[in-house]
């Protein structure tokens, strides 16, 4: 393939993950809900660093996908003006481009695997934006920060721990989707493949 040809195969990949970052600003709600948390974000890491061929876009496209969708939500409801970065962001942008580094070992996609993924890039966001949390949050029961100790921490976690369910049911539902769609295209269209398995045709 020429440097000038357009790669189909990273086109419906950013597609795909533009198309899940438009979902989660449509989705976003100013208030907390059983639905809080419940988001395709993990997925579109998931998806990103399985899939791009390149890791540096692997990670770089899905946080960037990310980036711009929180720009639209924080703008429409949490802040009367255009926020790009936000206290803390560059701890939850991290742990997404984490998330992408986990779809790196997914060499084969079935159920399992993407399955395993999902719970663990779910597990390393709970344990990792809420140790954020506790370091620099407030406890919402008394409107002061979290006690810096271990029974704060313990505190902060288990405050989290819905939206620890609600993004481990994101990831779950939103990667079976995701994969389950491109998996399928793949086989439709076999230009979507990776060249290494075209060849092999």
């Amino acid at each position: 393939m020429s440097k000038n040809t357009i790669d189909p195969r990273t086109t419906i990949l950013i597609i795909m993950i533009l198309a899940a970052a438009a979902f989660r600003v449509l989705q976003a709600s100013n208030s907390f809900s059983i639905f809080t948390n419940l988001t395709p974000a993990g997925a579109m890491a998931l998806f990103g660093g399985t899939y791009f061929r390149n890791r540096w876009k692997a990670m770089l496209i899905p946080v960037a996908a990310m980036w711009i969708s929180d720009i639209f939500i924080n703008r429409l409801l949490y802040f009367d003006h255009w926020v790009f970065f936000y206290s803390g962001s560059w701890l939850v942008y991290g742990t997404f481009a984490l998330m992408a580094v986990i779809g790196f070992f997914i060499s084969k996609v079935n159920l399992t695997t993407v399955a395993i993924a999902g719970v663990g890039a779910a597990l390393l966001h709970w344990v990792v934006s809420d140790f954020g949390v506790w370091l620099g949050g407030t406890d919402f029961t008394t409107g002061l920060p979290f006690t810096k100790d271990w029974n704060g921490l313990v505190r902060c976690y288990t405050f989290a721990l819905p939206f620890l369910r609600n993004m481990l049911i994101g990831n779950l539902l939103f990667c079976g989707v995701m994969f389950g769609s491109f998996e399928w295209m793949q086989r439709q269209f076999p230009s979507l493949a990776p060249e290494r398995v075209r060849s092999q045709d």
